[in-house]
């Protein structure tokens, strides 16, 4: 019996060590309101945050290109509100521009692969 205790706590303890599998912030949907020449970004984002320890912490916007437009960074964890949406203000989009881009980030991972496609109204 203790051979078998032996291997039941060396199997639980490997268990508990590993980490679980990240998930990145998802983008749920994206609201852009235009006033005079600058952009009002509103990103709604949904991730398992667990706390202080592991939580969406940012998102930014950029061209069809890759250059950064604006960057929200999200200084606390969202908990106990799940998806959730914040802004910013001030993001200037050239008029030539018709889509702009959405990544997220998290305090662990760091940036995810996905990106989010947003088309800007005519």
């Amino acid at each position: 019996m203790g051979k078998y205790l032996k291997y039941l706590t060396i199997a639980i303890a490997s268990f508990t060590l590993t980490p679980a599998l990240a998930e990145s912030p998802v983008v749920e949907a994206v609201k852009a309101v235009q006033s005079g020449d600058s952009w009002t970004i509103s990103v709604t984002l949904s991730h398992p945050d667990t706390g202080w320890d592991h939580y969406a912490d940012g998102w930014e916007v950029f061209d069809l290109n890759g250059n950064s437009l604006g960057l929200r960074v999200l200084v606390h964890p969202h908990v106990n509100e799940q998806p959730f949406t914040r802004s910013l203000s001030g993001v200037v989009i050239p008029t030539k521009i018709k889509q702009i881009l959405i990544k997220s980030r998290d305090n662990i991972d760091g940036w995810g692969e996905d990106t989010f496609t947003f088309k800007l109204d005519e």
